[in-house]
């Protein structure tokens, strides 16, 4: 057994919560939903293209919408059945916004459309393995739900020397990956080897932490003849599934502000996203599931469930004993990171890690009061940040001050929230910041790209005049000359001059001589 070579500054240890869905195996026979709700946006980028049409029968596997640009990705049908409409759904984000989606009725025929996995993963070229992972639609299963091909790519591209498989999972309640990585232990040690083969890693660490021992010991047992990947141990210390505290947990090394894990040459994938690409490029299945929690104290039966993409939240709950009281606050992904939802009729999406209900008691909501400056959000900061003073200038609509005080490498993570005594809502300030901050960005870039466009409109006018007048002056002066070869066509000869008179004149034989020569 390997170890990490530390931790990382800053972070808490929040409880767990995590026994009641951990000692149960992954329940892989849900029922269908009377309808699935596929969202054209489970990605980082813009909405994907629908191929099909209200109406169409669909195959499970087969593709239904298309990736619209690079950090979009492809979706397809979970099940075979027939997609009822293409329309509006509420999307699965706190500002209940409606999203485009296509809605699925199952047939419960479970008909396969054609899957084609290469003959031999190994004897083919990486990017080739990159652009089928990128047509089974993968994206990041830990939540950041970024194209999983992007990042292979990245890693051809840069000198990766270590890759990272995240098994932390340091989110209270959320055990999916403890389950995934117990249960399906081979599968992940294969695709960690494919990961590893296609960006040409020079080391492959699967990274757990220590809170996991039975998820280290299938880990252990599966890679047991492959001396090419390392399980590396570390310590339980939320929030060590983030990448960036991860890596410096393991390599020791820290990536720097305003920098990416590419840089220091390390690429860190989540289990289940190496499980996802294990099954398209050992079986050619597409992303079309995923294992979730489903846990919470207004929760009945907790548990880990393996649901398809679109499944209604309001089902996963029926499946999992039902709802025992009206939830607090219903949350997609763990308490501490996950987002609320708006209400229980929206899909599970890629990035659904876990499905949470939970009692008033759990939420533990208080009124904020004054800041003490007691400086604990400061000690509990991962990213050595002054949270205070973030929150203060976000406060104050002071966007620029905020980001000054590095509010760029916040990562949301609420470990300065968690131990706050006064209960300011820090990440909320933080949220709302960046939001704004982006909402600039585009509306810059908008406004560049607008001028651009003006710019481009104004040289393009200005060309077009300038042809026309160069035209029209050609066509005048084509005009003028045709018109004065015509007068000069047309016009009478010149009377004769004085001059040239007195010359014909005198060229012309005088007639009186010629007659007195011939008298004589």
């Amino acid at each position: 057994m390997l170890f990490g070579l530390g931790t990382f500054r800053g972070g808490v240890h929040p409880d767990g919560h995590k026994e009641d869905s951990g000692f149960l195996a992954i329940n892989t026979s849900l029922p269908l939903p009377e309808k699935l709700y596929l969202p054209l946006c489970q990605h980082s980028g813009e909405d994907a293209v629908p191929l099909v049409n209200a109406g169409d029968r669909v195959l499970k596997g087969q593709r239904i919408a298309a990736a619209e640009g690079r950090m979009s990705a492809n979706i397809h049908a979970p099940t075979s059945g027939t997609v009822s409409a293409i329309t509006t759904i509420t999307m699965p984000h706190p500002s209940g916004l409606p999203a485009n989606a296509i809605i699925i009725e199952p047939d419960g025929r479970e008909e396969w459309a054609a899957l084609t996995p290469p003959a031999d993963p190994y004897h083919t070229s990486p990017e080739e393995l990159a652009t089928l992972v990128e047509q089974a639609g993968i994206v990041g299963m830990g939540g950041a739900i970024f194209p999983a091909a992007i990042k292979l790519r990245q890693g051809r591209r840069f000198e990766i020397k270590t890759l990272i498989v995240n098994g932390g999972e340091c989110e209270p309640y959320l055990t999916t990956d403890d389950r995934l990585m117990r249960e399906r232990a081979e599968e992940i040690v294969e695709g960690t080897k494919l990961v590893r083969y296609i960006i040409e890693a020079y080391r492959a660490v699967i990274a757990v932490e220590d809170n996991k021992p039975k998820a280290i010991a299938a880990l252990q047992e599966a890679a047991k003849d492959i001396g090419s990947i390392e399980i590396v141990v570390v310590p339980s210390r939320y929030p060590m599934g983030s990448a960036k505290q991860l890596i410096q947990a393991v390599t020791g090394y820290e990536v720097p502000a305003g920098k990416r894990s590419n840089d220091i040459g390390v690429l860190v994938h989540n289990v289940a996203t190496v499980y996802a690409i294990q099954q398209a490029l050992v079986h050619g299945r597409p992303l079309l599931s995923r294992v979730t929690t489903v846990a919470g104290g207004c929760v009945g039966q907790p548990q880990n469930v393996e649901a398809l993409l679109g499944t209604p939240i309001s089902h996963l709950f029926e499946q999992c004993g039902g709802l025992s009281k009206t939830p607090s606050r219903v949350l997609m992904g763990g308490p501490m990171m996950g987002q609320v939802l708006p209400s229980t009729d929206v899909p599970l999406i890629k990035g659904s890690s876990g499905i949470l209900a939970l009692t008033k008691a759990e939420v533990n909501e208080h009124m904020p009061s004054p800041c003490i400056r007691c400086g604990r959000c400061v000690d509990a900061c991962p990213m050595g940040l002054l949270p205070l003073e973030m929150s203060r200038n976000a406060k104050q609509d002071d966007f620029d001050g905020a980001q000054e005080a590095g509010l760029r490498d916040c990562i949301l993570c609420g470990s300065c929230a968690y131990v706050c005594p006064s209960h300011i809502p820090l990440v909320q300030y933080f949220e709302y910041a960046k939001g704004e901050l982006a909402e600039r960005r585009a509306s810059q870039q908008k406004l560049t790209y607008t001028q651009e466009l003006m710019a481009a409109r104004k040289d393009r006018l200005e060309a077009e005049a300038e042809a026309k007048r160069a035209a029209k002056a050609a066509k005048e002066a084509a005009k003028a000359a045709k018109k004065a070869k015509a007068k000069t066509k047309k016009a009478p000869p010149p009377p004769p001059s004085e001059t040239d008179s007195a010359q014909t004149a005198a060229a012309q034989p005088s007639t009186a001589g010629a007659t007195e020569t011939s008298d004589s």
